[in-house]
């Protein structure tokens, strides 16, 4: 007889299925429930139906009116989140076996679930954030500007005493890279703390497709916030310096933050550098490049590497991007900031296109493993063995 399925209750203080961070929720809650796990959702609010088998309750709202988060604030508006959850949690504890929180608007729910004997795991969907905050106040400064006020990275200690205080209250920590795990371990926690998940692409939006063989040039592609943490000036540098710019071209797609494009227009004004600002056609713009280019200082496990190699592109990426590829295998990877060994990457690839089309093919051969149903079947198995480690431990 197949055991019953395991009940979740996942909380989410933001805008379920909107960009980002709200996009990586919507695929777990969907992905974990079509993978057998039973979830209950309280979201601050909700923009993209769920399956009907997910019962969704929102947490900002009044009647059928939202509350604008603008209007409230992050802060409030986690805090207005949590003690929802958390008066739910108390009603409801017996219809939960596991609840998956999300950093600034658990602490509440934690200590409910606490005192019911109910295990949380915490996401992380970023590095620690003391070791953010502290590589990004570096980068910004290395490249000598200031963030907007009310960026994510902006240095905030009442923000980090309270993610710190929900690290060591919460059962696990799911770390979706074994970089983001790594800036926890080097700061004390112990691995057995630590459950090790991943996010995934959508497969109706990113797909590869046959590149031509008659093209002369590398193209390589950089998307997302362009910002110092990113580095994109590390890209640029290497590009510059690999010799692949000669005839190859770099697309550069997304937003810059005040300050950064001025830092990089000499670099940025060379005739290979193609910037194409924000893109909605960025599946296409993707399938037409034979690489993507992230060295990042801090991330969790960007989503838009997944996304690349859904679409067919080589990973160029930084040990801190928490990108899922295998140096000298599918991908290649370089030491954070290490212009001299990015710059050697790209000029291996423009110059021995037989090795690119070999991690290309086994790039595109485990695509299988990276799509949001693996990534949902995964996480509904961290619920399963959480749930049975909590048996094992009062057996």
């Amino acid at each position: 007889m197949n055991p019953p399925p395991v009940r979740v209750l996942y909380s989410f203080p933001h805008k379920l299925g909107a960009g980002r961070i709200c996009t990586t929720a919507w695929h777990q809650i969907e992905g974990a429930s079509r993978s057998g796990a039973r979830v209950t959702v309280l979201a601050g609010s909700q923009v993209r139906p769920l399956n009907d088998a997910v019962t969704v309750r929102t947490t900002l709202a009044l009647g059928k009116l939202r509350v604008p988060y603008k209007l409230v604030g992050r802060d409030l508006a986690c805090h207005w989140h949590d003690m929802t959850t958390a008066r739910w949690l108390n009603a409801n504890h017996r219809e939960v076996d596991v609840v998956h929180g999300w950093p600034l608007g658990s602490l509440r729910t934690i200590r409910t679930a606490k005192r019911h004997g109910i295990p949380v795991v915490l996401e992380r969907p970023n590095a620690h954030t003391a070791y953010a905050y502290e590589e990004v106040e570096r980068e910004n400064r290395d490249v000598g500007i200031v963030l907007p006020d009310n960026h994510d990275h902006e240095v905030d200690p009442k923000r980090l005493a309270l993610e710190e205080t929900e690290y060591a209250e919460a059962d696990y920590l799911l770390c979706p890279s074994d970089f983001v795990a790594k800036t926890f371990l080097d700061r004390g926690f112990a691995e057995s703390k630590l459950v090790r998940h991943q996010y995934g692409y959508d497969l109706s939006r990113f797909s590869p497709q046959q590149l031509s063989a008659t093209r002369d040039g590398l193209v390589m592609i950089y998307a997302g916030v362009v910002e110092p943490r990113k580095g994109l000036h590390h890209a640029l540098k290497a590009w510059l310096a690999s010799g692949a710019h000669e005839k190859g071209t770099f697309m550069v797609c997304g937003e810059f933050v005040p300050g950064y494009r001025e830092r990089l227009e000499p670099m940025l004004s060379h005739p290979s550098v193609k910037i194409m600002g924000h893109r909605k056609d960025l599946p296409e713009l993707m399938r037409q490049a034979d690489l993507f280019v992230l060295s990042s200082v801090e991330e969790g496990s960007a989503l838009v590497t997944y996304e690349a190699r859904g679409s067919g592109c080589v990973l160029l990426v930084s040990d801190a991007s928490g990108a899922v590829c295998e140096h000298g295998h599918d991908g290649l990877i370089h030491p954070m900031r290490d212009v001299e060994a990015l710059t050697s990457h790209i000029r291996l690839l423009d110059q021995e296109r037989p090795l690119l089309e070999v991690l290309r093919a086994a790039s595109i051969s485990g695509l299988g493993q990276l799509t949001w149903d693996e990534a949902g079947r995964r996480l509904a198995d961290v619920y399963r063995s959480v749930q049975r480690r909590l048996a094992a431990a009062a057996a």
